[in-house]
């Protein structure tokens, strides 16, 4: 374990991995293994790392397996400046590898696993006593626990996450989720374009109640809300929370602290959308502890960056990922942003 030098300001919770990606429009299961581009992943980690790549304080939690992987991964969360206090290794299972193919436009679907004979992998196993000893000391200071549903799949890892966003909240420590719907780590052998199950939607609906930030696609909101308007979604909510959709290379819509919007994409050249919206998820909670007035009260004059700013500089922030390979590499720098803005 990695001890932490700092409080951060946004924890992430959830699965850390490698994303195995093949040639664009090929099979990455088929194609000789000299074409293949290993690319570090997991939607929580790849926020974890966009956060600290703009500047803002940022851990991790979660569990990796004790390989070669669960090494590398552990070296690039340092090289991050992430913070690790909470890291678990796995004695026994692995790092999940996920099989990722593009088409030939960069789009990527997930197409399952490989690396243990079994399916059994490390991120499933996120033991929950050892998060009670170290998350306290985290929330001291944190502004924000960002987790998705994946870990909903194992009712290990399930414990975990439940007993994170408890203590989350009993430190009143808000909660972002990121509705990251991915059906093969639910359902093995369905079809990657398959919704949830009834039985899914009820067991992950309590997680969204509790939110304070929901980020779902346009087809996530399908599954679960029946309906792609913001607005809608939040007000079926218990918390009436701020919710984004993100619909790929289209507009986003929001309905966030009183203000509704949408706003178009950037246009460029994709090399692969592989963690753009959590490249996007990123730039907001960055700009969220940079001025927490926007949660609630967006249409006051006295804040610092005008809402439409804030989804400019996420928009910014998802199109610069996809410009290069992987979800991590490409991720900008604060800098870098503006840069790009400049030029629009």
């Amino acid at each position: 374990m990695v001890m932490a030098s700092y409080f951060p300001q946004v924890v992430c919770l959830g699965e850390a991995l490698i994303d195995r990606l093949g040639p664009l429009g090929e099979d990455p299961a088929l194609v000789s293994p000299a074409l293949l581009d290993d690319r570090f992943g997991g939607a929580p980690a790849n926020v974890a790392c966009g956060i600290a790549r703009l500047g803002t304080k940022s851990a991790f939690v979660g569990r990796v397996g004790s390989d070669a992987i669960g090494d590398q991964l552990q070296q690039l969360f340092v090289e991050k400046g992430v913070d690790l206090s909470c890291l678990q290794r796995d004695l026994k299972a692995p790092t999940r590898i996920v099989l990722v193919r593009r088409d030939s436009h960069g789009d990527r679907s997930f197409q399952g696993f490989v690396g243990s004979p079994d399916n059994s992998f490390a991120d499933q196993a996120l033991a929950t006593n050892d998060l009670l000893q170290s998350l306290p000391e985290l929330f001291q200071r944190a502004q924000w626990l960002l987790v998705g549903t994946i870990s909903l799949a194992s009712e290990t890892s399930s414990s975990a996450l439940h007993h994170a966003v408890k203590l989350a909240n009993e430190c009143s420590v808000l909660l972002a989720i990121d509705v990251n719907w991915r059906s093969a780590f639910w359902n093995e052998g369905v079809g990657v374009d398959s919704g949830p199950s009834k039985e899914q939607c009820l067991l992950i609906r309590p997680l969204l109640e509790q939110a304070a930030l929901v980020k779902l696609s346009a087809e996530e909101a399908d599954y679960f809300f029946g309906s792609r308007n913001p607005m809608e979604i939040s007000g079926a909510l218990s918390n009436g929370p701020a919710v984004i959709v993100t619909n790929g290379a289209n507009s986003i819509s929001w309905s966030f602290g009183g203000q509704n919007g949408s706003l178009s994409a950037f246009d460029v050249d994709v090399v692969d959308s592989t963690g753009a919206g959590d490249a996007f998820l990123a730039g907001l909670i960055h700009c969220l502890c940079n001025d927490p007035s926007l949660l609630k009260s967006s249409s006051r004059s006295d804040i610092s960056y005008p809402l439409i700013e804030v989804m400019k500089f996420s928009n910014a922030c998802g199109a610069l990922v996809c410009k290069g390979a992987g979800a991590i590499d490409p991720q900008p720098t604060s800098e870098e942003v503006f840069d790009f803005l400049g030029k629009f």
